[in-house]
């Protein structure tokens, strides 16, 4: 794991973080433990974009979305679970 301590950062200031970025993502340390997490601006968009970064080329959301159903009730059955519930 690329770390980096808030000591050193303070120290530092922005070049550790360049420094540290050149090696992926940089996890910031406070009191040894995790207190951040800095990312490079393009690896953030594509973060935040959903793009697709793990395995297979797929988001998270892709993946289940694509998971067959093994459930054994119908949407009828579930929404009146779900109303009878919040009823009560």
């Amino acid at each position: 794991m690329n770390t980096l301590t808030v000591s050193e950062l303070k120290r530092r200031g922005m070049a550790a973080i360049e420094d540290g970025l050149r090696n992926g993502p940089l996890h910031i340390v406070k009191r040894n433990k995790p207190a951040a997490v800095v990312l490079t601006e393009a690896e953030y968009q594509t973060l935040a974009h959903g793009r697709a970064s793990g395995p297979g080329g797929v988001t998270a959301l892709q993946w289940l979305l694509n998971q067959r159903v093994t459930g054994k009730r119908s949407k009828a059955q579930i929404d009146a679970a779900l109303k009878a519930e919040r009823d009560w």
